[in-house]
């Protein structure tokens, strides 16, 4: 096993997703295609399918965040909705959820044990 390299989410309409994720994750898209579109997310890929049918199976993927509630406040503000608020849970760690507008759930993690890419 490498470890976690790509985290897809079905969407309804790939162009509205793109632009939302586009906004939500404060990059554009690497791979935009009407088939599939891809983003670089610190080194992990976030893709979006138009194929996939939209909404959690039960595994939620963690974005380690440097401020999770400036975060998780900033999803809402664009749309998302609460999934569970942020806590801690243990050790400094904190989690946070939220249902993009399709139904998929994006977990945040702020783990001050873990540098995220990019930190010193």
């Amino acid at each position: 096993m490498l470890g976690l390299r790509t985290v897809k989410y079905g969407v309804v309409d790939l162009a509205e997703a793109r632009d939302w994720y586009s906004r939500a994750f404060e990059t554009k898209p690497y791979f935009d295609q009407p088939f599939y579109v891809g983003f670089n997310i610190g080194g992990y890929e976030l893709g979006l399918d138009p194929d996939t049918k939209p909404g959690g199976t039960g595994v939620v993927a963690y974005w380690g965040v440097t401020d999770i509630d400036s975060s998780f406040g900033r999803l809402i503000r664009l749309g998302a909705k609460v999934e569970e608020r942020v806590k801690e849970v243990g050790d400094g760690i904190k989690v946070a959820s939220v249902l993009d507008p399709w139904g998929n759930v994006i977990g945040l993690i702020f783990n001050p044990h873990f540098k995220l890419a990019g930190q010193v």
